[in-house]
């Protein structure tokens, strides 16, 4: 088992000094207006640099706030950017390091999530991800203790994430977190039109409606739509911005949604 896989977009995504890093995750949270049904089992978060996309993460983890408590394990599922996969890789580390602390992995879990033949163990797809690592401080600042089973996502099927997350779905102890932003890079009112129809997609339910324009963490969005489906839960559209409301131009806008399932 490797040991501890150490932040790798501190500095860059979010502040690398613990203190500064803690009061900004904290501000982002005290000022998310209440939204949403209590209790979510799944959420649907961006994971832009925090100055774009940190206020609109932060609608989805304030739901948190009466789980504080009880959830002792997330499953988080992100795209991988950097290394070409197929299937789902999973992290053979023992933590994962923010400079808020390190975070377990539940590592037993992993290894026999990793027996189905779309997963994979593999330290790659995860050593300099950021759609994953981005999530950490806002659970290490919503929650107290969690274990963590990280996923980096590539080309599979609907059926084959659905799957994992079936797998582990567990009780009110167990968050689902899909780490994604929507579209990427087009002027503000097509990044509008575009978001708008993937939420309008999402919040149906209709897995299908979503292709590469929609959302860069689609694969994993697509599998937990045909899930939450499957356990009978409703989602709602928490907050939906772009760069261009939040600290970007109007020219070239990423998208960012958040999203509540329960």
């Amino acid at each position: 088992m490797l040991d501890t896989r150490p932040a790798a977009v501190a500095g860059a995504f979010y502040p690398a000094e613990p203190g500064v890093l803690a009061a900004t995750v904290d501000a982002f949270l005290a000022a998310a207006e209440p939204r949403g049904s209590a209790s979510p089992k799944a959420l649907i978060v961006p994971h832009a640099g925090y100055v774009y996309s940190g206020t609109v993460a932060a609608t989805a983890y304030a739901t948190l706030r009466d789980q504080r408590d009880r959830i002792e394990r997330v499953v988080l599922f992100g795209p991988s950017h950097r290394v070409a996969l197929a299937g789902l890789a999973a992290s053979p580390a023992r933590a994962f390091a923010t400079p808020l602390g390190e975070v377990p992995l539940a590592f037993d879990e992993l290894r026999r999530v990793a027996q189905l033949p779309q997963v994979q163990l593999s330290e790659a797809p995860h050593e300099l991800e950021h759609s994953l690592e981005v999530q950490l401080p806002f659970l290490q600042r919503a929650l107290r203790e969690f274990d963590l089973l990280p996923f980096a996502v590539g080309e599979a099927r609907d059926e084959d994430v659905a799957e994992v997350i079936d797998l582990l779905w567990g009780g009110e102890e167990t968050l689902i977190v899909i780490s994604s932003d929507l579209s990427h890079y087009h002027d503000y009112r097509t990044a509008q039109e575009l978001d708008t129809a993937t939420s309008r997609a999402i919040v149906a339910g209709e897995p299908h409606a979503l292709d590469f324009e929609s959302a860069c963490g689609r694969v994993a969005v697509r599998g937990l739509l045909v899930s939450a489906r499957r356990h009978g839960l409703r989602c709602q559209l928490l907050d939906l911005r772009n760069s261009g409301d939040t600290a970007g131009g109007p020219d070239r806008v990423v998208g960012y949604g958040a999203y509540a399932f329960a």
